[in-house]
């Protein structure tokens, strides 16, 4: 599955989606459950952000967006993709 949305300008509207699009997929209730990042990097530079939300008894729902391909990856809590975005801007990523 590949949709495209364009509509990203900063940091917190990409953290949005993300949260939003798990939620709606994972039928969560929105804003009720921790979201951690962690920046990615390859070879000392940034090159992506790995999101989790910690949903309910212990189970994870994860993203990944990739700044080199300039898309989002969606996985369920069985590590299986069920989604893949690919973004037509993008905020920056500062280390």
């Amino acid at each position: 599955m590949l949709a495209t949305c364009n509509q990203l300008q900063s940091l917190e509207d990409l953290r949005d989606f993300v949260n939003e699009t798990i939620c709606n997929h994972e039928e969560l209730e929105l804003g009720a459950f921790h979201m951690s990042e962690r920046i990615l990097t390859r070879g000392g530079e940034p090159c992506g952000l790995y999101f989790c939300i910690h949903g309910p008894r212990q189970v994870k729902f994860s993203a990944i967006w990739e700044t080199d391909s300039n898309t989002i990856l969606f996985y369920g809590s069985t590590g299986e993709r069920f989604l893949k975005t690919r973004l037509i801007n993008a905020p920056e990523l500062a280390a």
